[in-house]
């Protein structure tokens, strides 16, 4: 079926970037018109995606070449099934975040909030020119624009933590990108004299070789936005930024561009038969699987509220490539659909947190005794976004787990099934004791030092309406689409056929 050649993928891009001007002009002087242009530019990119949904469900993809630099190496963006899956959750969730941020950063009187919706829009644009790219030179220059936008969000406090955080976060993703990842997309080059996205694999038809084995790991922990360990450790460091710009990070643009990367060379550059033929699938599914499993044990010793987090996120990752990897079509099938069913009900956790430090000032678990009876919105939410972590139906993570469930025993792995299984429990560890403290834990009484200060009381908190509304929509939308799940899994089915 031939292309349809359009410059929608290319509006889809620049819509949030044209707002950049607009946002920066208005500046702090005008903050209610700053925000408009940041919400005027997500809905515009997000139906400009939309409406390329009815052509890509028919089959068919969207082409916009930008500029051919040489034979084999040029800007272009295409439109098919899988970045449309992961266009339509970024595009729809940057409106979401707005408006939580908008509450948020006005609540908590944040400074440089001009800098920080410019670097937000820079951040989405770069995040749909990742989604819409054609081969792995479009995806690897637009992989490191994002990176350096999002550097300013993570130090956005200015604190010396907030500036490690920021080093780190920036030092980790260009160094292993410069030179892990550049290395693996020269090999692809060299052996294909193309990096072009194709179905079934540009390499498929290409003999194993050590050379394209060892070009696989380097692909996989270049692309350090994924978190597959070793590679993972910026990511909990990058919990210093502000609570949106987490919710950001570890749900949606930066994390989820990791392992969509990651993804598009298994599916597209190697192909399922030849990561097959060398034993590729299996070698990487054992290696996430240690990821899944560490990370969540990591997740259960942390009282910090974004640190526990951060390490769910580092395993839930690994559920996405793990599916890719294993090969089978149940388990690719639930692989993507983790991409859109981790994002909104991680985003919701997140929210959460940001909503108990905003209204109430509290980081670490432990201090959580009963407020779910003074924050009971955000609670509630917390809890259907743990339901989903965890894979209870009808929450949206059950979909996803269950058909990585199905691949692994269609793979005839029994360990990798026990790693899911395994990695189900601690879930449930690390997320269920905190919805029991809040709702069924009697408030402590007060107590000299440590803890006992007056700024651990709940009795004057309460739930800020421009936080807790978009946290309360998310965690609907997370049950939505675990009970109707046909819109991402008709978009899945397509990237695997």
């Amino acid at each position: 079926m031939e292309p349809i050649v359009s410059i929608k993928p290319l509006l889809a891009v620049l819509s949030s970037l044209l707002a950049v001007p607009l946002i920066l002009k208005t500046g702090e002087d005008r903050r209610n018109l700053r925000e408009f242009w940041s919400v005027l530019a997500g809905v515009i990119k997000f139906s400009i995606v939309i409406s390329m949904v009815p052509a890509i469900l028919a089959g068919h993809t969207i082409e916009y070449t930008l500029v051919t630099f040489y034979q084999g190496i040029d800007i272009k963006f295409r439109v098919d099934a899988f970045g449309m899956l992961f266009g339509t959750v970024s595009s729809f969730l940057w409106i979401i975040t707005t408006f939580y941020s908008i509450g948020y950063m006005r609540t908590n009187k944040e400074h440089a909030q001009t800098r920080y919706y410019t670097c937000f829009a820079i951040s989405l644009s770069s995040t749909i020119a990742v989604a819409f790219s054609a081969n792995l030179i479009t995806l690897f220059i637009f992989y490191e624009f994002l990176s350096l936008a999002t550097v300013p969000l993570v130090g956005h406090k200015e604190t010396p933590e907030a500036l490690e955080g920021a080093k780190k976060y920036f030092l980790y993703l260009l160094s292993l990108s410069k030179t892990l990842l550049l290395s693996g997309i020269f090999i692809v080059y060299m052996v294909a004299g193309t990096t072009d996205f194709q179905v079934h694999g540009l390499l498929r038809n290409e003999p194993g070789s050590l050379l394209l084995f060892v070009g696989f790991f380097l692909f996989l922990f270049g692309f350090a936005k994924g978190a597959v360990m070793p590679v993972h450790n910026w990511l909990p460091s990058a919990m210093v930024a502000p609570t949106p710009v987490s919710a950001l990070l570890h749900a949606v643009a930066v994390v989820k561009v990791g392992v969509f990367s990651i993804l598009r060379v298994v599916l597209y550059i190697y192909g399922v038969d030849l990561m097959g033929r060398m034993h590729l699938g299996i070698t990487a599914a054992y290696v996430v699987s240690f990821t899944i499993v560490a990370a969540s044990v990591i997740a259960l010793s942390k009282d910090n509220i974004k640190a526990r987090l951060a390490y769910s996120t580092v395993s839930q990752l690994s559920y996405v490539i793990l599916g890719a990897v294993l090969l089978t079509s149940s388990s690719m099938l639930g692989g993507v659909m983790h991409i859109a069913n981790h994002a909104f009900s991680k985003i919701t956790l997140f929210f959460c947190a940001g909503s108990l430090y905003v209204a109430a000032h509290k980081t670490e678990v432990s201090q959580l005794s009963g407020i779910g009876r003074k924050m009971p919105w955000t609670m509630a939410a917390f809890f259907i976004g743990s339901l989903s972590m965890i894979g209870v139906p009808p929450a949206a993570g059950f979909t996803s787990k269950w058909f990585l469930a199905l691949g692994s025993i269609e793979a005839h792995q029994v360990p990798i099934l026990m790693v899911l299984l395994a990695s189900t429990v601690l879930n449930a560890a690390y997320f269920l004791p905190i919805t029991y403290k809040a709702f069924f834990e009697k408030e402590e009484p007060a107590a000299g030092g440590g803890h006992g200060h007056h700024d651990d009381h709940h009795e004057e908190v309460r739930e800020i309406p421009m936080v807790a509304v978009p946290l309360v929509i998310t965690a609907i939308i997370s049950l939505l689409i675990g009970i109707y799940p046909d819109y991402f899994l008709s978009l899945a089915q397509e990237v695997i056929r």
